[in-house]
């Protein structure tokens, strides 16, 4: 892998070098970072089920719609800003690019201070709406009131790494994912089995992982010879600045409050239709297909410059080349991990519990839900492609139908006639529908692209 450099020419081989190694070169590190920060995602809850118990898990599982919350709070200023500094490095607008740095840290912050606030103040009741059950509310709350500290410091790690990335460092944005992972994962078992700190010893474990990564982040960006830094007059807001960031940035933040709305309704279906247990399947569940996208979700990381920085300097052609590239990438990796679910389920099940009737119900439960879990890849590559060259409303259309046009309503409809299986196959059902707008859209937008080219920024000799 090459080293990051802060040079002019760092960028200009985005316009300039072969896509296919630039996409390697770019989504690796981006992958691996996300696979890290999945699998201690992932260890975090195989010691929280098999050192705390099949309650705990479900606990965890009422939990991840407050925090989807937060991560749409951060994305929606993350994604949004990162987007708008590969197009402005593109157009050759560096000032620009500044002025998105500060403005960005400013709404970060400011964003995180009111959900914090909010949060505290009304946890139970959110959690309780949000499907905990008295057995399970316990379980939650702690988990929460330890990790909301370390939110706002999540969202900073996670928004200017992206930025970190957009702006030539995919290698210095890999390491930042290691140091957090890494920091967690030695944690995690110290805390929860030594101290017995329980499912508390999670979410701490969480905050002071986080934390080191925000500082390694910030660190970048203080240094003089980044491409884009901290400096004087760039952090008063300026509303086309925030405006470009928002409605960028709105597609992957809708993805997330969808994630979230979804959750109550699953919890809520699950429960009336099932038991804790079914709760605790649904979270298994997730733990592993949120693996998988956060695979597909590394290798857009690593498009998303490529995009548009080539769409900031009209290079159409290459603009196509990595989006099929990377489609193609996405498609192998969640069709494997379809495949492996849905032959193996039994096997995902006892990673995380001994608990027979649990490893019952996730075994039926990820046999139905994955049954077209192989086109999802596609799906959030087309979303991110939409992203990358600024088409926010298309976008956020396409982030929606899957989570909320489509799946929302068969959720409410199929556990009334098909009871706990409807649930499950809610996912499949969404996926195919969701399929099938997405090729529509993108085989017209592709062929509307090369219509109103934009004119390549000045000094650049492209090789498409």
């Amino acid at each position: 892998m090459e080293h990051d450099t802060p040079t002019e020419g760092n960028l200009d081989r985005l316009a300039t070098g072969s896509i296919a190694r630039l996409l390697w070169r770019y989504s690796l590190p981006a992958v691996v970072g996300m696979v890290v920060t999945s699998l201690y995602n992932v260890i975090d809850r195989i010691f929280i089920g098999q050192g705390v118990g099949t309650e705990a898990i479900a606990g965890l599982a009422i939990t991840f719609p407050v925090m989807n919350v937060s991560t749409a709070i951060g994305v929606l200023i993350g994604a949004g800003a990162s987007a708008r500094v590969s197009i402005m490095l593109g157009a050759a607008d560096r000032r620009g690019a500044q002025l998105v740095l500060g403005n960005a840290l400013v709404l970060t912050v400011v964003n995180a201070l009111v959900y914090l606030t909010l949060f505290r103040i009304f946890l139970d009741d959110i959690l309780l709406a949000f499907g905990a059950s008295p057995a399970t509310l316990p379980y939650a709350r702690d988990f929460m009131v330890c990790l909301l500290p370390g939110m706002m410091v999540m969202n900073i790690s996670f928004s200017f790494n992206n930025i970190m990335r957009a702006s030539g460092y995919p290698a210095r944005a890999m390491l930042t994912m290691f140091i957090g992972a890494g920091i967690n994962v030695i944690l995690d078992p110290i805390f929860i089995f030594v101290f017995d700190w329980g499912i508390k010893g999670a979410a701490i474990a969480t905050d002071i992982a986080m934390t080191c990564s925000m500082i390694f982040v910030m660190a970048h960006f203080m240094r003089r010879d980044s491409t884009l830094r901290f400096t004087r007059g760039i952090y008063r807001l300026r509303w086309r600045i925030i405006a470009g960031i928002i409605s960028i940035g709105a597609a992957p933040s809708l993805v997330n409050l969808a994630g979230s709305a979804i959750n109550v309704i699953v919890n809520t279906s699950l429960y009336t239709h099932g038991s804790d247990n079914a709760v605790a399947a649904s979270g298994i569940f997730t733990t592993y297909t949120s693996l998988l996208v956060m695979v597909v979700v590394g290798l857009c990381q690593g498009m998303q410059p490529i995009l548009g920085y080539n769409y900031g300097a009209g290079l159409y052609g290459r603009l196509k080349r990595c989006y099929w590239l990377a489609t193609g990438a996405a498609t192998a990796i969640v069709t494997a991990g379809c495949a492996f679910g849905l032959l193996w389920p039994g096997l995902i099940a006892r990673a995380f519990t001994t608990d027979p009737t649990l490893i019952a119900v996730t075994s039926r439960a990820l046999s139905l839900s994955l049954l077209a879990f192989w086109a999802v890849g596609f799906q959030i590559v087309a979303t991110t492609f939409f992203q990358s060259i600024g088409k926010a409303g298309k976008s956020i259309f396409l982030s929606l139908t899957r989570q909320v046009i489509f799946l929302i309503p068969l959720l409410l409809t199929l556990p009334d006639r098909l009871g706990l299986d409807g649930v499950w196959l809610s996912f499949p059902s969404s996926d195919v529908m969701a399929t099938i707008v997405t090729a529509l859209m993108i085989a017209f937008q592709l062929r509307r692209l090369p219509a109103a080219p934009l004119p390549c920024f000045a000094g650049t000799k492209a090789t498409k």
